[in-house]
């Protein structure tokens, strides 16, 4: 995405995000109910690195070249606003990895309930990591013997923007024993049996729902309740990642992703937009899928998360309110010193640049000189679509 937003620094032209909801948001927002924090996205994206929000004017001092850079809007469900809130996550991560292999597991939600999740998000959401986060605590338990940690990442979508939900869980090899005397190694290639996972998963899931419902939380769900018994849950698991740097990988494709990124618009005109996507049931085949303007819109508006709502949560020895201890001592244990590594202080730039290897302040004009800010430029209030937001 950066490399994106650079080369379009230079003139070239890429459709994004926000040129679709410029083009067609108003006529969308006139004929389809949206919710406060749909509102929201749709106006932060539209705006962002615009003149709306200032910023400043660079120019490279050795060739000459100019252009603005202007705020960005910081929304997270935004594709352009998402690499230095990463970078930034993945830096603390790293200092919290273990020596120990690391599993990945996806608890899938049938479709069966997708409806009941879109009307009432943040209860059956909340469930969903409720769910997953005492399964595996209790397999921690009763298969290891102690108390594993989890970091699970929340995921609405499928390739081509449809409601898929599920969570994306990393799971160290191992446990720390109930009385926190030992780790307990999980073995090499096999932490949990994934028929199992999935019954308990099911079991725990409805039994949470039918409690929501019976406190009144939720309207009745019967008919979804007894469809879904008569589906198959999926645990999905892989193998244990080789490495450290094999893990940050994976979570920096995980963790901060949106549902769409801005590489996936492929073209934006007469009312229609096509986005590439790989067919999961086609050997990951990249393919192209043509929408509607509005159907696009919808899409992506389904995956809008209520504000505050966490998509990224830590449990058991990686809990938040028990971490910092439990952590240490699974580090003394594992021999390793106990102390977590410092993350050096540095601007978002240099962050970004040995994260990422893109530096920011290079002319994307000559690519050897560099950008230097030459003025303020000051927000400008113009009339639009958003103003009655």
């Amino acid at each position: 995405m950066l490399a994106r937003a650079h080369r379009r620094a230079a003139g070239e032209a890429y459709p994004e995000l926000a040129d679709i909801f410029r083009r067609y948001g108003e006529s969308y927002r006139k004929t389809h109910f949206l919710s406060a924090s749909q509102r929201k996205v749709m106006r932060a994206v539209s705006v962002c690195r615009t003149q709306e929000l200032g910023g400043h004017l660079k120019q490279c001092d050795t060739c000459g070249f100019e252009h603005p850079t202007y705020n960005s809007c910081r929304n997270r469900h935004c594709p352009k606003c998402q690499s230095l809130a990463k970078a930034k996550w993945l830096e603390k991560q790293t200092s919290e990895l273990l020596p120990v292999g690391y599993f990945h597991l996806v608890f899938t939600l049938p479709h069966e309930f997708n409806r009941l999740i879109l009307a009432h998000k943040k209860i059956l959401l909340a469930l969903l990591f409720k769910a997953v986060s005492e399964t595996l605590l209790e397999f921690g338990q009763s298969r290891l013997g102690g108390t594993v940690g989890v970091i699970a990442v929340l995921h609405t979508w499928d390739q081509t923007l449809k409601d898929h939900f599920h969570l994306h869980c990393l799971v160290p090899a191992g446990a720390l024993s109930l009385d926190h005397s030992r780790w307990i190694g999980a073995r090499p290639n096999f932490l949990f049996p994934v028929t199992a996972l999935s019954q308990v998963f099911q079991g725990k899931f409805l039994a949470l729902l039918q409690q929501a419902c019976d406190k009144g939380k939720i309207p009745p769900a019967n008919n979804e309740i007894k469809a879904s018994r008569q589906k198959s849950w999926v645990v999905y698991a892989k193998k244990p990642f080789g490495s450290p740097q094999t893990v940050l990988d994976y979570l920096g494709r995980y963790t901060h992703r949106v549902a769409l990124s801005n590489d996936r618009i492929l073209s934006v005109q007469n009312g229609q937009v096509t986005l590439s996507y790989r067919d999961r049931k086609d050997g990951n085949r990249k393919k192209t899928i043509p929408l509607d303007a509005h159907q696009f819109i919808r899409r992506f508006l389904l995956h809008v998360l209520p504000d505050g709502f966490m998509r990224i949560r830590h449990f058991g020895f990686l809990a938040n309110r028990s971490k910092k201890q439990a952590l240490a001592q699974c580090r003394r244990l594992l021999k390793i010193d106990a102390a977590l590594p410092q993350s050096p202080k540095e601007s978002a730039k240099d962050l970004l640049l040995r994260i990422t290897g893109i530096d920011l302040s290079r002319c994307p004009s000559c690519h050897q000189g560099t950008m230097i800010v030459i003025a303020e430029l000051p927000r400008t209030k113009s009339s639009s679509q958003w103003d009655s937001s």
